[in-house]
């Protein structure tokens, strides 16, 4: 099978290969997929540049969709032929971006979610509902007042519809590539730069309750304290160093929150019926994988960048 992976590490564009591997086997509690879309991350050049080492080679593409090719000891539930998706194991010498991909946690794919949709949800999902239950929105947000720093991102502009769907008032900081789509969802949005605070704390009629940090790590952490009473009404997914340092919270490695792909299925579902959504970008075939990780590393991909497969 055609693969994705490293055999050192450095930079993604220097040490990534196209080649041929052997399938992977799927061991008890695993389903293996033929895979038709993977999701491409941030947390993918990561790997590359040492993250999570190990044993070389290692594959990347931490998110997938695809029908389910293999079944594993002890799996019940799913049948060779079921469309799936989940986040796709990333320590093994192949991972998602991969014609065949193993999966210990799937949902099914419903009728009416094409793959490369389905694909661009599960680590948006997770990340946001993850920070978001952390913070507390989850528990139950009713007369909240809630703001989503990087409401263009794929995770904020998750976050602003689970944010939302619990009941909360959001306001989000964003640019102006999905600025439209965000009010249509009924989020109340301002963009970055001087006077954020301040446009903030005017749309809001004070500070706000809570806010998430979805944005690319940009020394905002500061500004975003200025929004809140307190620096522990703040999380952040992405600048865990300025967190540390102000006093906020975090959700990632060594900080707070559990894994929250329980409920993928449900926005999966969502999703299908049209009611739920993470922007893609761009959608590419294997084959243009580079032009994939220039377009992520760039720091300009505007939503989900996709490699079709299947």
């Amino acid at each position: 099978m055609r693969t994705l992976r490293f055999h050192e590490h450095g930079p993604a564009l220097d040490v990534l290969r196209l080649e041929e591997a052997e399938p992977p086997v799927p061991g008890p509690g695993q389903i293996r997929i033929a895979v038709q879309a993977c999701g491409l991350n941030p947390a993918d050049w990561a790997l590359c540049e040492g993250l999570f080492a190990g044993e070389l080679p290692r594959g990347i593409g931490l998110e997938v969709s695809g029908t389910v090719d293999a079944i594993g000891e002890g799996v019940a539930g799913v049948a060779i032929g079921d469309p799936v998706l989940g986040p796709a194991p990333f320590l093994g010498p192949t991972a998602g971006a991969a014609e065949q991909a193993l999966l210990d946690v799937w949902f099914p794919r419903p009728a009416g979610l094409d793959p490369v949709a389905a694909a661009a949800l599960p680590m948006a999902v997770e990340t946001a509902c993850r920070g978001l239950r952390a913070l507390g929105v989850c528990d139950g947000a009713e007369g909240k007042t809630v703001l989503v720093h990087g409401a263009g991102t794929t995770v904020g502009y998750a976050a602003v519809q689970i944010a939302m769907e619990h009941g909360a008032r959001v306001l989000a900081t964003a640019g102006e590539t999905y600025a439209k789509e965000l009010r249509a969802l009924g989020a109340e949005v301002t963009g970055y730069g001087e006077g954020m605070a301040e446009r903030v704390t005017g749309l809001a009629g004070g500070p706000v309750d809570l806010a998430f940090d979805a944005a690319p790590v940009s020394g905002a952490l500061p500004v975003l304290l200025q929004t809140v009473r307190s620096p522990r009404d703040v999380l952040t997914v992405s600048d865990f160093g300025s967190a540390k340092e102000l006093g906020a919270r975090f959700s990632g490695p060594g900080g707070e929150g559990t894994i929250s792909n329980d409920v993928l299925g449900h926005y999966a579902r969502l999703a299908a019926e049209g009611r739920f959504s993470v922007p893609v970008a761009r959608s590419l075939p294997l084959a243009g994988w580079r032009e994939g990780v220039e377009a992520s590393l760039s720091g300009r991909a505007r939503g989900k960048l996709v490699l079709r497969i299947g």
